[in-house]
């Protein structure tokens, strides 16, 4: 997998990524990070990429010539135009399956804005996927392209040492993942759960789905209208909502 950033602030990109499980993976040399700096595009001596917008109004507009140049010099050494992600609140939220469907790409483009945003002509040029990260509006699009290099780069075969933790963790199935517990037993007067001590793999492993149904349930019912639930899990979830609207 090869990330590619458009970024003012190549930098930021740089130092955020080489830690913890993605910087393994870049010196496994099983993903790739190359954050290119929109500035050295621009047709300005002063490496000047932003105008006042057509209209007026506050603020600066990123202009499309230095944006249109740095994605160029990407597909020609692609020599094919890889998808391009623009970070904006505007775009689609993303989710597990999001991760997912881009982690089957070769090479991933993220265009960070900044300011009051990216002259919308190129945009129109060369953006295949617009994306949030949520609601709320951020300073550029830096830490949202890292929040899902992280979540996509975990998708990567050999990334995790445990392919497994990519499968199991939150929202596979579409449901929370169910709680951890690890050594001590006892901590505090709080006991780990008996189940998980049984040796019983089985009876762990329906306790374990049951808990991913409750804490969904619980903190995100939302996500139930989409999660992958046998005729088991419905049952289930009725027993919860008849003890939620009968609780003696």
């Amino acid at each position: 997998m090869n990330f590619h950033v458009l970024t003012l602030f190549p930098e930021m990109i740089e130092q955020g990524i080489h830690n913890s499980i993605t910087g393994r993976a870049l010196d496994r040399n099983l993903i790739s990070v190359h954050a290119i700096n929109m500035r050295d595009f621009s047709e300005n001596r002063y490496g000047q990429v932003d105008d006042y917008p057509y209209g007026g109004g506050a603020g600066m507009v990123i202009q499309p010539g230095p944006v249109y140049r740095s994605y160029e010099s990407i597909v020609k050494t692609l020599e094919y135009k890889p998808r391009v992600v623009y970070l904006t609140p505007q775009g689609k939220v993303f989710d597990q399956s999001m991760a997912e469907e881009f982690s089957k790409e070769k090479d991933i483009v993220f265009l960070c804005g900044h300011y009051e945003g990216i002259d919308e002509r190129v945009l129109d040029m060369i953006v295949t996927d617009h994306v949030s990260i949520g609601d709320y509006v951020l300073t550029g699009g830096e830490l949202p392209a890292m929040v899902m290099m992280d979540a996509i780069s975990r998708l990567v075969p050999g990334v995790l040492n445990n392919d497994l933790s990519a499968e199991f963790e939150s929202f596979y199935d579409n449901l929370l993942e169910y709680p951890q517990y690890t050594r001590p037993a006892e901590f505090m007067g709080m006991e780990v759960p008996e189940i998980l001590l049984s040796g019983n793999h089985q009876n762990v492993d329906r306790w374990r789905r049951e808990q991913s149904l409750k804490r969904t349930y619980q903190r995100r019912p939302d996500m139930l209208e989409t999660a992958h639930l046998s005729r088991e899990d419905l049952l289930y979830l009725e027993s919860l909502r008849e003890k939620k609207e009968n609780p003696d």
